[in-house]
């Protein structure tokens, strides 16, 4: 008989209903999803602040557990200091941890952040390379960093997959996926090619602000009419007027 781990036993014992089996879409419903997604932005953008690739990939590898928001606030005074490998190095952990204190893991970051830039001016030229493998020896890059800077930077066709894409993906059908490599290749088979560097910051974006992981605001879901998610969530009821005061 398996072992329940404790988390799940939790939630069995509270009579959570587990999530129900999604039917996966049709190439033809992924590009009605996405061509929804497209009219409502058609000119997708990164949240991340940056001028360049060694700015895309430092904020990119600080974005780790925190949010772009936090990240752009850290960053604003850390680019004012140094914007390249070599001012990076100079400026050291300990100068660097003054800026990022704010984020999560800040020390191992700072940490990485001087040993990636060390590599990139010693192996590199203190040029970004564009090349997957290259990228993820760097320190703090795995895949999803590296599809960033690849998308982002270099504008390649890549699918960095987060949590939300992760989350998107299985939720609605677009391409469900035991782990986010799963949903990646998932992805890259079934979105249209023409469509597929946006798609990463289309989906995204759409699980930041309306796909959200608690509850997901289906009845403002532009592409709604597309996902098979079957427990779509109404729009919330309307609070009474207030009633003046005598």
């Amino acid at each position: 008989m398996p072992v329940i781990p404790k988390t799940a036993a939790k939630m069995l014992g509270a009579k959570q209903k587990p999530p129900r089996k999604v039917r996966p879409m049709t190439r033809t419903e992924v590009r009605g999803f996405l061509e929804a997604l497209a009219r409502a932005n058609p000119d997708p953008r990164s949240e991340l602040d940056y001028t360049d690739p060694f700015t895309l990939l430092i904020a990119v590898v600080l974005s780790a557990q925190t949010t772009d928001a936090a990240v752009n606030r850290a960053t604003e005074t850390l680019f004012r200091e140094a914007r390249t490998p070599a001012a990076m190095l100079e400026l050291g952990a300990e100068r660097i941890g003054e800026h990022i204190r704010s984020l999560g893991l800040w020390q191992t970051k700072a940490r990485n952040v001087v040993e990636l830039s060390r590599q990139l001016v010693e192996k590199y030229g203190g040029e970004v390379p564009r090349d997957r493998e290259q990228l993820e020896a760097l320190p703090g890059v795995g895949r999803k960093t590296a599809n960033v800077v690849l998308n982002v930077a270099f504008g390649e066709s890549t699918m960095a997959v987060d949590t939300h894409i992760f989350r998107l993906g299985n939720r609605t059908g677009l391409a469900p996926g035991a782990t986010p490599r799963n949903v990646e290749e998932a992805l890259l088979r079934r979105v249209p090619p023409e469509l597929l560097r946006n798609a990463h910051h289309w989906l995204i974006l759409h699980g930041r602000y309306v796909c959200k992981a608690r509850l997901p605001e289906c009845w403002r879901c532009v592409a709604v009419d597309w996902c098979r998610y079957p427990d779509k969530t109404p729009p919330p009821a309307a609070k009474p007027p207030r009633r003046p005061q005598p």
